[in-house]
């Protein structure tokens, strides 16, 4: 009778264990939220919106009139290039965490492995973020938007006087050697270097823009003026594109920062908010200082100010409050305007488009006041207990990224300088960049 009662258990085990062992996979295995994922689908399409059309008709506007489509052909000549780029080796160099370990440097620390080249293991059930909740395919294309507005963004300070063929082989050669190495320091995870610093920088404070700032001033000081700058006039030609190109970024911005968040969660909520205020706060900061200054505010000024104050909270968006939002706004907007009207003047440097003044100025101010601002005890949500401690990691990272950025840069420039030569003809620049190097005219009358 036992062992009747022992084989009868065994037979009902057999059954029930298959059940049990699939029922703990079911449970062990990700489940994606669709909540986060809708949102990590509509940040992507937000950013990548910011590029184009937002950044080719913001920089477009700027230009002389003979120059328009060769600022466009370049945002859309980069977001191409740096779309391949980042599926062939550019995500696993910023995000491979092979070889990293917490408090340990070494060649890892500063760039990442390649077991994600060309997107090795990549499928449809890859899932990634906080809790894995979302597909890693959209995590890709969510960076890779990060990592083409970032270059773009450096064509504002040469614009007008670049050689097309010295621009793609820059931009591929910077985006491997620059951008990609300092997105793994800050954003990769324990045994990133600028991460085990401790750096905050949220949604790209230092990854984008002191890096693309610092890069753009290289390139406006390594190639020089423009043909007859500063004396000779070069207003904006349509300031109607540059205000509707400020606009689309700053809608767009709220999937760079909230989009950051990973997740559509109360950070991803707040970080949308003080978004908001730290661009409308720097929009009237720049405005206002602009018409004390000078008499009279003006629409560029206005949309340099919302880009100022985009650019500003970006390292803060998920760390700071609405108060320190303000805060920071406000100081970028009326920092950056001396920046890139004052001091521009006193150094001569011709920086065509404000990429230093705005986003390197403007990209190094957020990074300093994140660590100030992300206190809770002045009304942020970060963990920063020691103001003073967090706002001296800051300026390591924002020092660490100056000098890296500058010094890649610089050899970049003077070696493809001394190979293919960087800037059009004398004669190209006066007939316009349009006509010279793609043989089309942005208004035919």
């Amino acid at each position: 009778m036992t062992l009747r009662k022992f084989a009868g258990l065994g037979a009902l085990l057999s059954l029930v264990m298959p059940s049990l062992v699939m029922a703990a996979d079911e449970v062990a295995a990700p489940v994606l939220n669709s909540g986060d994922t809708a949102w990590m689908l509509t940040s992507t399409a937000l950013v990548l919106f910011m590029t184009i059309p937002g950044l080719a008709l913001f920089y477009g506007g700027m230009v002389r009139s003979k120059n328009i489509l060769s600022v466009m052909m370049q945002c859309f000549a980069i977001t191409g290039l740096i779309s391949i780029l980042w599926v062939i080796y550019g995500y696993s160099i910023a995000f491979d965490t092979t070889g990293m370990e917490q408090g340990v440097v070494n060649f890892n620390s500063f760039f990442g492995g390649m077991g994600k080249a060309f997107l090795a293991g990549v499928t449809p059930s890859s899932v990634t973020g906080p809790a894995a909740l979302f597909p890693e395919a959209v995590f890709i294309t969510f960076q890779m938007t990060f990592a083409i507005i970032t270059p773009a963004l450096i064509v504002g300070a040469f614009a007008e006087r670049m050689k097309f063929s010295a621009m793609l082989i820059f931009m591929g050669i910077w985006f491997t050697l620059v951008y990609a190495p300092i997105a793994h320091m800050v954003w990769s995870g324990n045994g990133g270097l600028m991460w085990d610093w401790g750096v905050l920088d949220f949604a790209g404070g230092t990854v984008v823009h002191i890096n693309a700032g610092i890069a753009g001033l290289v390139c406006c000081l390594v190639l020089g003026k423009r043909k007859g700058f500063p004396t000779t006039p070069m207003a904006p030609h349509n300031l109607g594109y540059t205000l509707m190109g400020a606009a689309m970024l700053w809608v767009g911005w709220f999937g760079f920062n909230a989009g950051s968040a990973a997740a559509a969660n109360g950070t991803a909520g707040m970080a949308m908010l003080v978004t908001q205020i730290a661009t409308a706060a720097a929009a009237l900061g720049w405005m206002f200082a602009e018409w004390v200054t000078h008499g009279k505010p003006s629409a560029l000024g206005i949309a340099s100010g919302v880009v100022a104050g985009l650019v500003a909270i970006t390292p803060a968006a998920g760390t700071v409050g609405p108060m320190g939002a303000l805060v920071i706004g406000l100081a970028a907007g009326v920092v950056c305007f001396f920046c890139a009207t004052t001091l521009k003047r006193k150094l001569g440097y011709d920086d065509s488009l404000d990429a230093f003044g705005v986003h390197g100025i403007g990209g190094i101010l957020g990074a300093i006041l994140t660590g100030v601002f992300a206190a809770p005890t002045l009304g942020g949500f970060g963990t920063v207990t020691d103001i003073g401690a967090q706002v001296w990691i800051q300026l390591k990272g924002v020092g660490f990224t100056v000098i890296y950025t500058a010094i890649v840069t610089y050899i970049i420039l003077k070696v493809l300088d001394a190979i293919m030569g960087l800037r059009v003809t004398e004669e190209e620049e006066a007939v316009g960049i349009d006509l010279a190097l793609h043989n089309e005219r942005g208004y035919n009358l």
